[in-house]
């Protein structure tokens, strides 16, 4: 079966709709036997994804509306404007920042494999026991596992986590 080419959103208008409070996932790309995964993501004035690490995927970046900052982990930082893309390479350590505007961004990679979650560490077998849960780490609205121990916000779709 060949697939049909689409239009699944117009930015402007996209952008235009949202609530100007909106924060997190405010679109992201669902359509069946897709190969890649999308997001576009609004911070808040001030706002900001935690220091993480993807280690499976390289990631595009690139900024739609409103500013601020990107920090790597050799110590740099990048500007982050409208109509600025950026690579984020794969095992790249990285941190957004939101300016005084907000920061409103897509970001576009393959598809992450189906989430595991794994023990973080393994007992030895003759001590029994169960491994810790890890649940309060899992993105409610993308599903990813957070590398960080407190996260604030998931580092893929930019969605608040419960509670924080």
């Amino acid at each position: 079966m060949n697939a049909t080419p689409q239009v699944l959103a117009v930015l402007d208008e996209l952008l235009a709709s949202a609530a100007p409070g909106e924060r997190g996932a405010l679109w992201h790309l669902a359509e069946q036997g897709r190969e890649l995964d999308a997001n576009i993501v609004r911070l808040p004035p001030g706002a900001g994804v935690g220091e993480h690490r993807e280690d499976v995927l390289d990631v595009l970046l690139v900024v739609l509306a409103g500013g601020g900052s990107l920090r790597t982990g050799a110590g740099g930082t990048l500007d982050l404007a409208p109509t600025t893309v950026t690579w984020l390479p794969r095992t790249s350590r990285r941190a957004l920042e939101a300016g005084p505007e907000g920061l409103t961004y897509l970001t576009v990679h393959r598809r992450r494999p189906g989430l595991t979650i794994e023990p973080a560490v393994r007992a030895p077998a003759h001590e029994g026991g169960e491994a810790p849960c890890m649940l309060d780490l899992v993105c409610p609205e993308c599903g990813r596992l957070s590398a960080d121990r407190a996260p604030e916000f998931c580092s893929a779709c930019g969605e608040a986590f419960p509670g924080r």
